[in-house]
């Protein structure tokens, strides 16, 4: 059984901010919600967020995306032990715990489930890592015993010379038995400069009472920095958007630019997918085999298919490309659109809640809003369905092989049967029934002896 205490109570006054330290976003979600998604990775049992600074606010937006954390508030904020203290009456009995920190978002669990590997009823265990500069962390002291396990951290303004230019450093990430925490935690004092409740400090207790504490040491530094103002904010979405990088890389991604590609989420790609310029991938985006990517495209929340080519500066957002798909330029699909294979949405062609069936186009200057288009229809430049009165959304359908003229409005509710073709500057107020030609136009006039206005000259 795991339980895992995420420490979320800071202020962040270095942020300058109204918002809690651990909403601020890190590749577009809060940092919180990260390390909340780490728990759940390593299959927690409970996951308790003690908070403090905005407790109200933060807690509301947590239970919005999540309905499995537990909330404890430290209505004082004294330091990482007294934080956990807090904590202690919601651990289960006999429970492995983990302790997290809300502004650490890159942690992953791989990097965790060592450490929780080396918990046991006899010995807790420490995350540790080396620095070239160790200024201002608290630094790891080893036991002299050929053990090598850890007897104290010293933090910075309590350490001499010679404990200052030791490299390793106390990441702060923890665990161990509940009643490890349970025992100790009640017991540290805050006898040191900043009259805090040091966390670390129980590892002299846990020592002396014949548990020992291990150093589990990782070599990626990044995984556990966090962010205390802007600055640190925008080196941890770097760092972020570096990693998901070289995964993409891996993976057989081509990216013209890695600098001026930014990933705020979880991306997936085929082989031979390729990005150029200026493109965000947001959300959970997913690219198959042989995908194109233009400048300056926006994908959200979307899944494309093999073989689709998106032309530069399109949007896509919550929707579904299949394969084999010409998408842009200049072309925006809202939620919950869908184009099936070998469709093709063209330039200034806007979709919302539509789909587009295979073979069809939709190629300039088009709004299909809650539309259904069957297979090999072909839609005019200047075609929109009208699918707002004013208070309700309708529905258009549009049957398979369809000729919709240029310019033509179809006012939703409305069908267009197959094979029906619908002439230039049309529009449409009823249902039209299988094949056929449907026009609505006036007649236009022709005045071979009118004569065009001229400038008057002057004087």
């Amino acid at each position: 059984m795991l339980n895992i205490i995420i420490l979320a109570a800071g202020k962040g006054t270095r942020m300058r901010s109204n918002k809690p330290k651990v909403l601020h976003p890190v590749a577009g979600k809060p940092m919180l919600f990260h390390v909340i998604d780490t728990a759940a990775a390593l299959n927690a049992d409970k996951i308790i967020v003690v908070t403090g600074h905005e407790a109200e606010l933060l807690e509301a937006t947590v239970s919005q995306t999540y309905d499995s954390v537990t909330f404890v508030r430290q209505t004082t904020q004294e330091g990482t032990g007294h934080a956990v203290k807090q904590a202690l009456p919601l651990l289960s009995e006999g429970a492995d715990v983990l302790i997290l920190y809300g502004d650490s978002p890159l942690i992953q669990s791989e990097h965790l489930q060592p450490l929780l590997n080396a918990v046991s009823d006899n010995s807790m265990a420490m995350l540790t890592t080396v620095l070239d500069d160790a200024t201002g962390y608290g630094r790891i002291i080893r036991s002299a015993n050929d053990n090598g396990n850890i007897d104290s951290v010293v933090e910075q303004k309590d350490a001499n010379d010679q404990q200052k230019n030791i490299l390793e450093i106390n990441t702060g990430v923890f665990a161990g038995k509940a009643n490890h925490f349970s025992t100790w935690i009640p017991l540290i004092k805050n006898d040191n400069s900043q009259g805090e409740y040091y966390l670390p400090d129980l590892i002299p207790l846990a020592n002396c009472n014949g548990s020992a504490v291990k150093a589990v040491v990782t070599t990626d530094n990044e995984t556990n920095l966090g962010a205390n103002d802007r600055k640190q904010l925008a080196e941890l979405e770097s760092i972020y958007r570096r990693k998901a990088i070289d995964k993409l890389f891996s993976a057989g991604a081509n990216i013209i630019d890695p600098t001026r590609l930014d990933i705020r989420g979880n991306v997936q790609v085929g082989q031979d997918v390729s990005f150029d310029i200026n493109v965000i991938l947001q959300g959970d985006v997913t690219l198959g085999d042989g995908v194109q990517v233009g400048a300056h495209c926006t994908l959200i929340n979307c899944t494309i298919g093999a073989n689709t080519v998106i032309e530069p500066y399109s949007l896509i957002e919550g929707s579904i490309v299949a394969e084999s798909c010409n998408i842009g330029p200049y072309a925006r699909l809202r939620p919950d659109s869908v184009l099936h294979s070998g469709s093709k949405v063209g330039n200034f062609v806007e979709m919302k809640k539509s789909t587009l069936g295979q073979g069809s186009k939709a190629n300039h200057f088009t709004y299909l809003g809650d539309t259904t288009v069957g297979k090999n229809v072909n839609i005019g430049a200047g075609t929109i369905t009208c699918n707002y009165d004013g208070a309700n959304k309708h529905q258009t359908v549009i049957g398979d092989n369809a000729f919709i003229g240029s310019n033509s409005s179809l006012v939703a509710p409305v069908t267009i049967g197959e094979l029906a073709t619908i002439g230039a500057g049309s529009t449409v107020t009823g249902n039209i029934e299988a094949g056929g030609l449907t026009l609505s136009r006036s007649p236009s006039k022709h005045l071979s002896k009118w004569q065009r206005p001229a400038k008057k000259q002057k004087s």
